[in-house]
């Protein structure tokens, strides 16, 4: 349905022919050039975007809300949004606006923040996750104010614009050098989440509860923290900064599946990538100019997640 609709319609029957003509090497017809062209360049390295990037911030807020034992964390607690957002703005007013340059500035800077709010926090005597919050506020609180600098020096008719259109995301330059770049992390980084998805379960229990158990929390904590980062900061530099994903469809999977991590985090992954569909699908269709993801995820996210919280206070009650 995605690849369908929009501005430029392709019928199913076209779509189908376009594959056909794919997987027996047979030449496209020339009254199928067009639709061969918006088909395998735009529509779909797009909507496999959008499902990627989806399924990653969910899986993220997910591992996250479960490390931090706190169902109100999303995957940018600890400033990898707003390190990438600070790259990808020094990439556009120093290199320019190179898709290679800003997609791995955004990718280096959001490493380094997250990197900097856990030497903050390490740092502290005190080991709690609270003390690692804090310090990821810091982060995100310094590189948003950075961000903001250069939004005051950067020239206000090229590069300004540039820099708040991507710091909105969107999936409007997707192409497949994009797609290429994302998927093996994403394939490794899920890979890993997924077969240590049931140490979750006992991190939730908190610290003492998982030493007993014989969970090293540390090094657990350290390997969800960086493979759930890693991820985000793959995505981000692709996409823009998207939030609420990541916060509202651990809370949506969770009431459907419940707390269990062993199947939450498949559910979620499911959940955010046909969230993300949807959205994009909507965001390019529904008016004549394209809606930033952010805007639309917000409008759609904040709501819901209101919704879902006064309806678990209901049946608490």
């Amino acid at each position: 349905m995605s690849i369908s609709v929009g501005r430029y319609s392709l019928p199913l029957e076209v779509i189908l022919e376009l594959v056909r003509c794919k997987l027996t090497n047979r030449e496209v017809p020339s009254e199928l050039f067009s639709p061969s062209v918006v088909f395998w360049s735009v529509r779909l390295p797009r909507a496999i975007m959008a499902l990627l990037v989806g399924a990653v911030l969910a899986i993220a807020g997910t591992v996250f809300q479960g490390v931090f034992r706190n169902p109100l964390v999303s995957p940018d607690i600890l400033g990898v949004s707003a390190g990438a957002g600070f790259g990808a703005g020094l990439a556009i007013i120093l290199i320019g606006r190179s898709a290679l340059a800003v997609q791995s500035m955004a990718f280096i800077f959001g490493l380094a923040a997250v990197a900097a709010a856990y030497q903050i926090g390490r740092r502290s005597r005190s080991d709690s996750v609270t003390v690692l919050v804090l310090a990821g506020v810091i982060v995100t609180a310094i590189f948003t104010a950075g961000l903001s600098f250069l939004k005051y020096v950067a020239d206000p008719y090229e590069q300004l614009p540039a820099i708040v259109f991507w710091t909105m995301g969107g999936f409007s330059n997707i192409v497949w050098k994009d797609v290429y770049w994302t998927l093996p992390v994403f394939i490794v980084g899920t890979a890993v989440l997924y077969f240590l998805r049931w140490r979750l379960d006992l991190l939730s229990l908190g610290d003492e509860e998982a030493l007993t158990l014989g969970v090293d929390v540390k090094r657990m904590r350290l390997l969800y923290i960086s493979v759930s980062t890693l991820l985000v900061a793959s995505s981000i530099s692709t996409s823009g900064t998207i939030g609420w994903v990541g916060l509202v469809m651990p809370h949506m999977a969770r009431l459907i599946v419940g707390p269990n991590h062993q199947i939450l985090i498949t559910f979620a992954s499911i959940l955010g990538a046909i969230f993300m569909l949807l959205i994009d699908t909507l965001a390019r269709t529904i008016s004549s100019g394209e809606i930033p993801i952010s805007i639309m995820t917000s409008l759609i996210g904040a709501p819901f997640l209101a919704y879902l919280l006064l309806r678990q206070e209901e049946r608490d009650l």
